[in-house]
């Protein structure tokens, strides 16, 4: 396999010092060390740490979305769609420990606004996209709510946040996935009319 670029290297060696370092802030000259690198070579590829920051938001908003649009290619069915949505955040959550740092704001204490808005972002547009997958049940005439595509993506979205949470707060120990099938079956049922169940 082709070696990583100096600047993925710096992007992964900040995600594995979020990982291993929860509740604390990352220096410049501590990512220099774990990249093997002097900090003036950082500099020389990202100007700001607050750049290194947008980089793994940035991975982050390319990756999931990536693959909602791929769920959404796949499954036409309401329930197995949201599922399989919910599912994925909660994975890659698991997947990624340092980045869920940055996504829950936990590791930008004291950094620049703008990191701020975009994990804000990153949040409105999973719950615009669970919106357009519940208002398109009725287009498909396979699931009915028992509350409104807005009242409903919220929902989900704060389950999303609040498993994420859990996951740091556990510093890592308890995975996002961890009841999911438990999870799962609550949500299904307090979302979507059990007279219309998803396919096996």
């Amino acid at each position: 396999m082709p070696r990583p670029s100096r600047k993925q290297a710096i992007l992964e060696a900040l995600a594995n010092e979020l990982e291993l370092h929860p509740g604390d802030r990352i220096t410049t000259a501590a990512l220099a060390r774990a990249v093997g690198v002097s900090e003036a070579a950082l500099y020389r590829h990202f100007p700001s740490k607050a750049r290194m920051f947008e980089g793994l938001i940035g991975f982050a908003e390319e990756t999931v979305f990536a693959r909602i649009n791929q769920i959404l290619d796949e499954e036409k069915h309401t329930q197995v769609r949201v599922a399989r949505v919910i599912y994925l955040l909660l994975g890659f959550a698991d997947r990624n420990p340092g980045i869920t740092r940055i996504l829950l704001g936990d590791a930008l204490v004291g950094e620049r606004e703008r990191l701020h808005d975009r994990v804000q972002q990153f949040f409105e547009r999973i719950d615009v996209q669970l919106r357009q997958i519940l208002r398109e049940a009725q287009l498909r005439n396979d699931a009915t709510l028992r509350r409104s595509p807005e009242e409903a993506a919220s929902l989900l979205t704060a389950f999303v946040e609040g498993r994420m949470q859990q996951f740091l707060r556990s510093r890592f120990a308890k995975p996002s996935l961890t009841a999911w099938d438990a999870d799962w079956a609550v949500l299904s049922h307090g979302l979507f009319d059990p007279g219309q169940n998803a396919p096996s």
